[in-house]
Parts: structure tokens; C-alpha cells; sequence
């Protein structure tokens, strides 16, 4: 089962830090939403509104930053996305951690969690923060004409972007970089 296997490859892992800029980080968190559909795995996605503070119109994962309440950044991840579409913390089964990834421009360390949520379910999606939720296959994940890679140049480094695009939505930035390091770990094993 693809839920064993993540498990697995996770807590086998050092965790760590990639962090692109020297500027300070505040804490956040994000999960990287799995379930199983008609005997496929999808991910669920996020576009932000426009109305949000940071990342408006950007294809994401549920999550933000950090409030003084959570007791941790699990608690975090479950809490935003228990605010922006509604699933209930209780209905997630954290299968572990990936990298703590540094944002270039909104200067968030975020860290990702993946997670099993049930399907089908009964979305509550935040009209404030969240435009449309995506479904979008692992399949379609993995197959190398969905994903391109392009340079770029930020305070005088060069970063290298991976790029995914599906049924016209982009995805990139850290959303993309935290995917394709799960898409990396879980299918080249």
C-alpha cells in the first residue's frame, strides 16, 4: 500500500533544511493532502485568492504560518487546513515530514507534512482564502511532460525551478519544490 511505503521512506530520511536566503524565516507549515480515488492516488491542491496576504492566486498546499497557540508545526499544518477547506485534524493521518523548505519572497521556513485524508469528503473551503480546490493525479505527477525546469536569478543566484503544469494550472515556487521532493522520494525507490 502507497501509505506503508511513504511511511516508511520518511522515517528512514535525515530531515533537512533548504534554506535560500539569508533573510529571516518565520515558522509555518503545510500538508500535503493524499487519498485514494477510484483506485488512484491524488493530491489535493489549493488556489489562493486574491484577497490573501501572501502567495494571491498561487496554486498551494493547505497551511500557513505558525500562531503562539499551536503546540507544534503538525499542529499548524492541521489547523490551516482545517480553516481553509474544512478537514478536520482528527481525519488525518500523518504519514511523516518532509524537507523544511525557505520561500524566496514572503520569507516563510515551511515545513510540509504528508498526510492520508479520507475520500470522498465533505470540503468546507474558505471563500476569504481559498478560490478552487485541485485534484490532481500522482499520475499525472510523475509523467515527466507535466513537469519542465527553468533558471533563474534572484540577488545574484541562480536557483533552478522544477515547474509542474497540469490541465492549465501551474505550479511552482515552494509548492512545486516540496512536491517534486516527494515525487522524487516515493517513486525512485
Amino acid at each position: 500500500m502507497l501509505a506503508n511505503k511513504i511511511k516508511k521512506i520518511l522515517a528512514q530520511r535525515e530531515k533537512q533544511t533548504i534554506v535560500p536566503t539569508n533573510a529571516p524565516l518565520a515558522p509555518a507549515a503545510v500538508l500535503l493532502p493524499l487519498y485514494e480515488k477510484e483506485g488512484e492516488y491524488y493530491i489535493l491542491l489549493t488556489k489562493r485568492t486574491q484577497k490573501v496576504e501572501h502567495h494571491k492566486g498561487q496554486i498551494s498546499f493547505p497551511g500557513g504560518a505558525r500562531h503562539e497557540q499551536d503546540r507544534d508545526l503538525v499542529d499548524t499544518a492541521l489547523r490551516e487546513t482545517f480553516e481553509e477547506i474544512g478537514v478536520r485534524p482528527e481525519d488525518v493521518e500523518i504519514l511523516g515530514e518532509l524537507d523544511n523548505m525557505g520561500t524566496l519572497t514572503s520569507n516563510f521556513l515551511i515545513t510540509p507534512f504528508v498526510g492520508i485524508i479520507p475520500y470522498p469528503y465533505e470540503f468546507i473551503v474558505n471563500q476569504d482564502e481559498i478560490e478552487e480546490l485541485i485534484e490532481v493525479p500522482l499520475s499525472a505527477l510523475v509523467d515527466e511532460k507535466n513537469l519542465r525546469e527553468e533558471f533563474y536569478v534572484i540577488e545574484g543566484t541562480q536557483y533552478r525551478a522544477s515547474i509542474f503544469d497540469y490541465k492549465g494550472y501551474v505550479i511552482w515556487g515552494a509548492t512545486a519544490r516540496i512536491l517534486k521532493q516527494f515525487l522524487d522520494l516515493v517513486f525512485s525507490n
